[in-house]
């Protein structure tokens, strides 16, 4: 059974579109607050360059995933672009008894799931500041061909019609904002101060609105 979320136990929930730099971003906070931890996830695709099986993900083929499935072994798990991801109990476990709180860089999905079966955590979700932002952001990357791109860029629009689902939304617009928008969620977590660090309901309307469009 994962630990449970106490004062000291916290788990913190954040998604994004392809492109918003979530990534980016937690590398950042991590550096900068020395008790969070990111929870290494399972998957099945293919190490990139540089990976580090264990370090960046616990790298396992479609028959053990679906055997850690079936056996009730993750807190939350997905398909995306062909390919499973998951983030195991015992890594929930693993770091809540080294004294860590706890990040999972998840897709809306996920989320759902963590919302289910550990409702005190904090769901956090990355907006970018515009659809035209967000387009150059991936075709900077490089990595996609234009049928690729073509579809993160649909997909992406998918997540962001899941942003209300979140505690908090953050546009990462200036970088340094978003990074200490996101420490001090992270200090307040869902106390009264937390919803003013952030942007609201009514104020994303507009942006909202421009990115689903």
């Amino acid at each position: 059974m994962t630990a449970q979320l106490t004062s000291t136990r916290r788990l913190f929930v954040i998604a994004a579109p392809s492109g918003a730099g979530k990534t980016s971003l937690v590398k950042a906070l991590l550096e900068q607050e020395p008790r969070l931890r990111v929870s290494v996830s399972h998957t099945t695709r293919k190490p990139r360059p540089h990976e580090v099986d264990g370090r960046d993900y616990f790298f396992v083929d479609v028959a053990r995933f679906e055997a850690m499935a079936a056996s009730d072994a993750f807190v939350e798990h997905a398909r995306v672009f062909e390919n499973y991801y998951g983030t195991s109990r015992a890594a929930l476990d693993s770091a809540f008894a080294d004294g860590f709180d706890v990040i999972l860089e998840i897709d809306w999905q996920g989320a759902q799931q963590v919302r289910r079966s550990m409702p005190a955590c904090t769901t956090i979700f990355i907006l970018p500041p515009s659809r035209q932002a967000l387009e150059e952001r991936l075709v900077k990357r490089n990595t996609d061909s234009a049928a690729s791109l073509a579809r993160r860029l649909g997909d992406a629009v998918t997540d962001m019609s899941h942003c209300q689902e979140f505690d908090y939304a953050i546009v990462n617009d200036d970088f340094a904002t978003a990074v200490t928008q996101l420490r001090q969620l992270m200090r307040v977590g869902r106390s009264s101060a937390a919803p003013v660090l952030a942007a609201s309901r009514t104020e994303l309307q507009p942006l909202l609105a421009q990115l689903l469009g």
